[in-house]
């Protein structure tokens, strides 16, 4: 590879890539690398560390079982967990029709009509939810949002980061006594709420609607196998999260958050839709639906966050949905709403009192005959954790594991540690059963679609599973190239440990004392992190890039209210910039001015320079991404961060793109304050077909005592904002993964992984120059991580677009690269350190031999409109059709490589029609008939009316 590029080594290249200014000229402070073996055993000793106690502390996080079918098959499978973000839907029916059930369960099971295919976790879905309703709000002066104070304490903490810099008043209170007037715009209720009660709040919700505001309800799938849903007693919203059905605690994640509302608000829904449309022969097909409300094209106007979804954990939910079935996850609900109540009445019979009457799983107690601290001393010696309230009362949360037997020791806990005259089985065989009033009794059905009723058990699930996975293209089939994505190599044994249960079980609100394994492996990254890009203090609150953005962006509009300099609100944000910069900009409370790009597509220093001097009173910051979304490394950035800081602003690095510079420049050393690291980019957390992400921030050490606070954890600087997630770490179980990974490599190693990543890019580009025009380069003629290909010269002679060669290239058995971003009407391509020069070398050919047959459009050999780009991609029921009209062979169609006759990837259906679907959004499950041709028990097809 490099002979192709005419140099002898690494080096020669890195000098040639990487400006001399900001070379770190040293090697890494990191430890060096661990071989795989020895690095299980150091993970197998850490994870006994983590002394667990049996937690019965609830705020939302709840112990399951994870059927070994889903575990193996979803969970630890790369064929799911490999997977991008469905943009070429083509080649995502899969994992489409899996997050269509999700919408459909959680739609079913909150009475609402939209869903989206999941959020980041339950306190930012409530925050995403206040945001819906507050930009539906058209008075100026309706600024105040309720929260009932039955609501789980990080959701409201969550809730007030999120509200400050929108301007939004957060009034928390009791919900039964609040008196909404026309200043309020909305308001959350908790149900079942963080202490257990189970509440009638149609009165809250009529009060609210009355003055025009919206209701949005915090809850809990499964508690809704029971009680009525939120949509049948007035919700215009419900938010949740989905970990319980299935998916590990992991000491606070990734777990799928949901949203369900009111079809009104179907454009401003923030996450993504799957919805129902069809292809090109009109069957049936699912694609992401309403794409112009993300940040990809909106940008500062955006309703939705491309990065704010948990598809694997969504994925996981909805097949756990779909292996228990309606009456599985009742059954579910009413065992551990039947324990609840028996451990109710074992607690009053020892003089306890339950304060709620009406509760799903969970207990508060006024306890009787003790102190709080004595019952906690009993407790933990008998390792059970439950939740303390400063009031000194107590929480007992129970769960799908529950068992009689655990209940015993409960009771033995709250009697001073002596076992009672009775047991559980004794109390249970002479209770009533459980019976909620007719007011919160759930009457309607739910799940009613087949999908839910055919795969009940292990042999079909599993059949099911294969089935889905066989209509997605993931890393384990071929290379999946996006530009500024970073698809590389998910190591094996570093995904190992997540489903250990001494990560997995862990509650993110157990004492740090108990978690030491956790406390080391956060310890060290925090360290590493800081080490590779030159910062002072990192926090790993956040739980995807884009809230690091946001996050980063927080802090320093928190240093400079700090400073008494409330007014620099300017943030200035190049024009090639990621979509999500604006949008988090303005999520954050800045004023975005966009900076220009010359034509090598690198910031204007003339125009930086002087709209930052034209808002020098104002400017807070620029945000800059390094090397360019262009993707070369510009060599004036040095000069871009002297320009912000010398008119007062600060420097936030974008650090999607640091793949290519760990152990080669250091973001702090060359001039930023700020950034974020995307773990699933760089440090090979995999994407999941579009989630879960991480996206911690490093900052220097004036912006240090800015870093996000919790109320539920000792975390964040001195000065902290409020949080930005639900638990204190984020997702915490997937950081064990960047940790292995990080100490496979080593110092070394990881430099070595950026370097053979640039060394791909080149290597590809040299390739591909002669058949596409590379669009932007470095200063000595070489390209970053990733580089762009210019296709407008092929639609301005032949008619062929970049859409048609991204989807011929599934024939071909490839993920297309970035489609026409950040320059409309080009391809991003990032290889990244994990290819092998051969699947280097198949991609290259693909992409030639697409340009030989754009070129038979060119001479006129093939037809403008019927050749096989424009028909692209082919599946085998077109290819084998007995009407085969198309004007090449179906050889041609189906076998364009040599590859693909000894591995051919199938497209599930043909292109999908985008406008059919927004037209007609459907984002539930519909009967099979209804959309597109089916068959008889023949096969023979039968027309259907669409």
């Amino acid at each position: 590879m490099l002979a192709g590029l005419g140099l002898e080594s690494l080096d020669d290249l890195m000098e040639e890539t990487v400006p001399a200014s900001i070379g770190l000229g040293r090697v890494l402070d990191l430890p060096d690398a661990v071989p795989e073996q020895v690095l299980l055993e150091r993970l197998r000793s850490l994870a006994a560390e983590n002394r667990l106690n049996r937690s019965f502390i609830g705020l939302g996080y709840h112990d399951t079982v994870t059927p070994g079918v889903i575990q193996r098959n979803v969970l630890e499978n790369p064929g799911w967990y490999t997977q991008y973000t469905p943009y070429q839907a083509e080649i995502s029916q899969g994992r489409l029709e899996a997050l269509l059930v999700f919408q459909t369960l959680t739609i079913d099971l909150t009475g609402l009509e939209i869903a989206n295919a999941s959020l980041l976790d339950e306190s930012t879905a409530a925050a995403e939810a206040m945001s819906m309703f507050f930009g539906e709000a058209s008075e100026e002066d309706r600024n105040v949002f309720f929260a009932s104070a039955d609501c789980h304490p990080q959701t409201l903490a969550v809730l007030e980061t999120r509200a400050e810099p929108m301007g939004i008043e957060v009034v928390v209170g009791d919900h039964r006594t609040f008196r909404p007037d026309h200043r309020v715009f909305g308001g959350l209720l908790q149900y079942p709420a963080s202490d257990g009660g189970v509440h009638d709040c149609r009165d809250f919700t009529d009060a609210v609607h009355a003055v025009g505001g919206s209701v949005v309800v915090a809850t809990d799938l499964l508690a809704l196998t029971l009680l009525t849903p939120p949509g049948e007693w007035g919700a215009d919203a419900v938010v949740g999260n989905s970990q319980r059905f299935g998916v590990p605690m992991g000491f606070g994640g990734p777990h799928a958050a949901f949203m369900t509302a009111d079809g009104r608000f179907k454009r401003k829904m923030p996450g993504r839709i799957i919805g129902v449309s069809v292809d090109a022969q009109g069957n049936r097909a699912l694609r992401m639906a309403l794409q112009t409300r993300e940040q990809h094209i909106r940008r500062e106007r955006a309703t939705s966050n491309i990065c704010t979804a948990q598809v694997l954990l969504a994925v996981v939910a909805a097949m756990y949905a779909v292996y228990h079935g309606p009456e599985g996850l009742r059954r579910i609900g009413e065992r551990i709403h039947g324990l609840a109540h028996v451990l109710a009445t074992g607690l009053e019979r020892l003089g306890h009192e339950v304060l709620h009457r009406h509760f799903f799983d969970t207990l508060r107690l006024r306890i009787s005959g003790a102190d709080q601290e004595a019952l906690r001393s009993a407790a933990v010696a008998d390792r059970i954790d439950l939740r303390y309230f400063e009031d000194g009362t107590v929480g007992v949360a129970l769960d799908e594991p529950t068992t009689a037997h655990e209940l015993d020791r409960l009771f033995a806990v709250f009697n001073g540690g002596i076992r009672p005259d009775f047991t559980a089985a004794e109390l249970a065989a002479g209770t009533e059963p459980a019976v909620f009033p007719p007011a919160l009794a759930r009457t309607s059905a739910y799940l009613e679609h087949s999908v839910f009723h055919a795969h009940q058990s292990e042999t079909e699930m599993l059949r099911y599973l294969s089935r889905l996975e066989a209509r997605d293209l993931s890393l384990d089939f071929s290379m999946i190239p996006l530009g500024s994505c970073t698809m590389k190599l998910n190591p094996t044994t570093a995904m190992a440990p997540i489903t250990w249960p001494e990560f997995g079980r862990a509650h993110p609100f157990t004492p740090m004392d108990r978690v030491e394994g956790y406390r080391r492996i956060i310890a060290d990254l925090e360290a590493w992190l800081g080490e590779i890009t030159g910062l002072h203090a990192v926090s790993l609150q956040p739980n995807s890039g884009a809230q690091g953005e946001y996050t980063g962006l927080l802090t320093i509009r928190a240093y400079h209210t700090d400073r008494a300099d409330p007014d620099r609100r300017i943030c200035l944000i190049p024009s090639s910039a990621h979509g999500t910069n604006p949008a988090s900009a303005v999520m954050a409370g800045f004023d975005v001015r966009v900076v220009k790009v010359d034509e090598a597509g690198a910031i204007d220093l003339d125009d930086l320079r002087a709209k930052a001097a034209e808002h020098a009173g104002r400017l807070a910051a620029i945000m800059v991404t390094y090397p360019s979304t262009a993707g070369v490394f510009e060599e004036e950035i040095s000069e871009v961060c002297r320009i912000v800081h010398e008119h007062g602003g600060l420097v936030y690095l974008d650090g999607a793109n640091l793949n290519a510079q760990v152990g080669l420049a250091r973001p702090g050393d060359y001039g930023a304050d700020v950034c974020h690291v995307n773990l699933h980019k760089t440090f090979a957390i995999p994407h999941g077909g579009g989630g879960p992400g991480m996206g911690p921030v490093c900052v220097n050490e004036r912006l240090a005592p800015y870093l996000p606070g919790h109320p539920l954890a000792k975390v964040g600087g001195e000065k902290a904002i409020g949080p930005v997630a639900s638990a204190p770490w984020g997702s915490a179980s997937i950081l064990i993964i960047s940790w292995a990974y990080m100490a496979m490599l080593g110092r070394d190693g990881l430099r070595r992984a950026s370097e053979v990543a640039v060394l791909s890019a080149n290597y590809m580009a040299r390739r591909l120059e002669e058949h596409y025009p590379v669009l932007y380069r470095g200063a000595k003629g070489r390209v970053a991580h990733e580089f762009i290909l210019d296709l407008r010269p092929l639609r301005k002679a032949s008619g062929i677009t970049e859409e048609d060669v991204a989807k011929r290239l599934i024939d071909y058995g490839f993920h297309a690269p970035t489609m026409s971003w950040p320059v409309p009407g080009t391809v991003m391509v990032e290889p990244t350190e994990s290819e092998s020069r051969a699947e280097l070398d198949r991609f290259c050919d693909a992409l030639i031999s697409i340009r030989a047959e754009v070129q038979q459009i060119e001479l006129g050999l093939a037809d403008p409109r019927d050749n096989a780009l424009r028909n692209a991609p082919h599946t085998a029921a077109a290819v084998a059709s007995d009407d085969w009209t198309r004007g090449y062979s179906r050889d041609q169609a189906a076998f364009p490589a040599p590859w693909t006759r000894e591995q051919k990837f199938w497209p599930w259906v043909g292109r999908v029609d985008n406008a059919y679907g927004d037209r007609n959004l459907v984002c539930a499950c519909p009967p099979i008939e209804e959309y597109g041709p089916t068959t008889d028990e023949t096969g023979r097809t039968i027309p259907t009316k669409r």
